[in-house]
Parts: structure tokens; C-alpha cells; sequence
């Protein structure tokens, strides 16, 4: 068995790819419209998976966007999407100035959460040891629900 995507079902393809992309930092890979089906499907990879999502068209995140508008329930019980980074405090910083809400901030130099525009939860784990507690981070409280 082996691992190749997550789908996750999009209500705004733009502001999605500004999220995972512009954002995050993700790497779209693909994307594929269906008239017929009326929907898109965008596969992305993360920076580090880039080489071999382009082999094995895995790992991948694939947002799906139906073209006619339906609410989507938060789906808490999707659970989340995880990913490394290289420094979990610069990360965050990052996507606090590119307006993101920290839901819960890496007080322990390890571990954060953060939400899609979609409300998925995505879980932001440091690369390595976690990094020394540093502040603001180290007191810096939960906002809202991840």
C-alpha cells in the first residue's frame, strides 16, 4: 500500500490557492477542469515533495472545487492535514503577516495549528527537535478552534 492524496473539497478555488500556495508555500502540480462533471481538480505538493509527486503523483493534496456552489460543514471530524517545516516560529510569522490566524500557536517550539479559508485544520510540526520556547509564542493563548 502506498500513500497518494488527500482530497479536500474547496468552496473558493482562489483564495484556496492563495492559502495553500501562496501562503503555505505548496507547489500546484496539476489542475484539471470537467465541464462535464462541472468541477476542477487541483493536485499541489509540498516545496520538499515537489521530485517525487512528479515520479509517483504522490504525495499530494488535491482541492476539489465543484463549480455549483454547496455549503461545506467545517468537518471537524476530517481530523487535519499535517506538514514539516524547516522553522515553526518563521512559519508562523509568515502567515500572521499574510493575515492567517495562528489557532494554536507553537508554545512548545514544536507544534502549531492553523485553518484553510475551507476550515481545515492544518497541524504545522517543526522539522527536527522542537525549537527552544521563545516569546511571544510561548504565552501567546488559542484563538478559536482547530
Amino acid at each position: 500500500m502506498k500513500y497518494l492524496h488527500t482530497m479536500v473539497r474547496v468552496s473558493d478555488i482562489d483564495a484556496s490557492i492563495d492559502f495553500y500556495c501562496g501562503k503555505l508555500g505548496m507547489i500546484e502540480m496539476s489542475r484539471n477542469d470537467y465541464p462535464d462533471g462541472r468541477y476542477t481538480l487541483v493536485f499541489l505538493a509540498a516545496p520538499e515533495d515537489v521530485e517525487q509527486a512528479k515520479r509517483e503523483r504522490a504525495p499530494l493534496l488535491e482541492l476539489t472545487y465543484n463549480w455549483d456552489p454547496e455549503p461545506y460543514g467545517e468537518g471537524r471530524n476530517f481530523g487535519h492535514l499535517a506538514f514539516v517545516v524547516d522553522n515553526i516560529y518563521a512559519t508562523c510569522e509568515k502567515l500572521m503577516q499574510d493575515g492567517v490566524t495562528i489557532n494554536r500557536p507553537p508554545r512548545d517550539g514544536w507544534m502549531a495549528f492553523v485553518r484553510s479559508p475551507d476550515n481545515v485544520s492544518i497541524e504545522l510540526l517543526q522539522k527536527g527537535e522542537a525549537r527552544p520556547k521563545t516569546e511571544p509564542w510561548a504565552s501567546m493563548p488559542n484563538t478559536g478552534v482547530w
